[in-house]
């Protein structure tokens, strides 16, 4: 807080109501659940009251961050109904109070006049502090490897030269670690910039409750200050065609700051369906990197540096063996998160049953992670191999072009699609060059019509069905 108020133009007039936790815990009970309350906001205790903002406490950082992370919001919005003017919650961590002090509120005052102190986390009712860096996802945790290390370097780059490759987008597949290059940049460059990390979900939802609100200069000029604005999960804004608008001069008002702008997507910024043009093309102009899928070695590192990470914490683990983690490296090939998840799975065998389970034991263990892989598969790789059975290229497949030896070939793409893959039929849509969800029913009918008294084309499609789920299976 760059400006210190006294105490006693903060604290609330004696003559002025001062709120009940009790009841406010009861209705924050009945809006989140018992389960929920009882787990996490039992545990937080109202320590003093001002006229904008609470002090609360958290026995550890751990709890106050969990329940920042999810459930700040809606405590905020039931705080308000009792008092309009609270906008922001300080909170203290009961663990690190080390003041000498026998009065426990006394304690608390002291540290909440200091915020600079490591005390106290500032909690206002703003997304910057919403979205909080994860202190464990840094640069000297992240396995480089052939597939990841361009984006790595471009990151490093990013902090030593601030807008000299603006706007970096990184873009790669789930659990890839693209968010965890961005919260290594934010990490790295806290110190001396305002940092805004936040998901693209977490923007639009800030800019929804802005207009609802009437509180959009408050958002502009939140949205606007940062010297690095580092946004996650791009395309969450596909299609929502106000939030684009409104995103697009946020942008610009960045860049003509001088801001640095950190973009991650699952895809790269020309497939980008149904995103404005003049959006796309800035994402363009900047520093475009992918993470590719990781290769056998990487996968290898990870998991060792996992092990060696989960040591740390519990010694008495069983540790696997080279053989049992080449097992797993060389299986778990869809991303580095399933990887991960893969090795918990062992380890945790490991505690409960006292040994180290053998490759045989671990494929039971890990049967449902392993036949996944069959199914997992992309329209990007459906649409590329429909084009080369019909020998027509990808940019006809998706032109608006109706002729006979498109648009069957585009039905079978979109048949194949949704029986494939989990995505909606909107999804499937906008993945077909931004097709309407009623295209993609037409043409999963009339494929069905045409398999049940067309041997040829039911041949056909089986054909493809295989020749997509073997191919992926070879190259993940």
């Amino acid at each position: 807080m760059k400006k210190n108020i006294s105490t006693q133009e903060n604290n609330i007039s004696s003559n002025l109501q001062y709120l009940d936790w009790t009841t406010i815990c009861k209705e924050i009970e009945a809006k989140l659940g018992k389960d929920i309350y009882e787990s996490w906001i039992k545990k937080l205790k109202l320590v003093e009251e001002f006229q904008h903002y609470l002090v609360l406490s958290s026995p550890t950082r751990f709890i106050r961050d969990w329940v920042v992370s999810r459930y700040i919001d809606k405590i905020l919005e039931i705080i308000k109904l009792y008092k309009k003017t609270i906008s922001k919650i300080d909170f203290i961590i009961e663990s690190e109070i080390s003041v000498n002090s026998n009065n426990v509120s006394d304690k608390n005052i002291k540290i909440v006049k200091d915020y600079k102190t490591s005390n106290v986390s500032f909690i206002e009712d703003s997304p910057i502090n919403y979205s909080r860096l994860d202190p464990n996802k840094n640069f000297e945790k992240f396995v480089v490897g052939k597939s990841n290390n361009l984006a790595y370097q471009a990151s490093q780059k990013v902090c030593e030269q601030i807008a000299h490759y603006n706007p970096l987008f990184i873009y790669g597949g789930i659990g890839m670690g693209k968010t965890h290059l961005l919260n290594a940049i934010g990490l790295k460059m806290k110190e001396n910039n305002k940092i805004m990390f936040i998901s693209a979900e977490r923007f639009m939802y800030r800019f929804i409750r802005s207009i609802r609100n009437n509180e959009m200069v408050k958002f502009k000029d939140l949205f606007r200050k940062p010297d690095l604005f580092i946004i996650d999960d791009i395309q969450f804004i596909i299609g929502k065609e106000v939030m684009q608008e409104e995103f697009f001069h946020t942008f610009n008002a960045l860049i003509d700051k001088g801001s640095q702008i950190v973009i991650s997507s699952d895809r790269a910024p020309i497939k980008l369906t149904k995103i404005q043009e003049r959006i796309k093309s800035r994402f363009s102009g900047g520093l475009v990197v992918d993470i590719q899928r990781s290769d056998f070695d990487l996968r290898l590192s990870i998991l060792k540096n996992k092990v060696n990470e989960i040591k740390k914490s519990f010694s008495d683990i069983i540790e696997p063996d080279e053989n049992l983690l080449n097992f797993i490296a060389s299986e778990m090939k869809i991303n580095i998160r399933e990887t991960i998840g893969a090795l918990n799975r062992i380890i945790s065998f490991s505690r409960i049953y006292n040994k180290s389970p053998s490759v045989s034991e671990s494929k039971i263990i890990l049967k449902d992670l392993i036949n996944n892989l069959q199914n997992y598969v992309t329209i990007e790789n459906i649409i590329k191999t429909v084009c080369d059975y019909y020998k027509i290229n990808v940019r006809e497949m998706l032109s608006q072009r109706r002729s006979r030896y498109l648009v069957r070939p585009r039905q079978i793409a979109m048949y194949l699609t949704k029986n494939l893959t989990t995505k909606s039929l909107p999804d499937i849509g906008r993945e077909f060059a931004g097709r309407d969800h009623t295209t993609v029913i037409h043409s999963v009918k009339t494929i069905d019509k045409l398999r049940s008294r067309d041997e040829e084309m039911s041949k056909a499609i089986e054909k493809l069905k295989n020749k997509i789920l073997y191919k992926n299976y070879d190259e993940v």
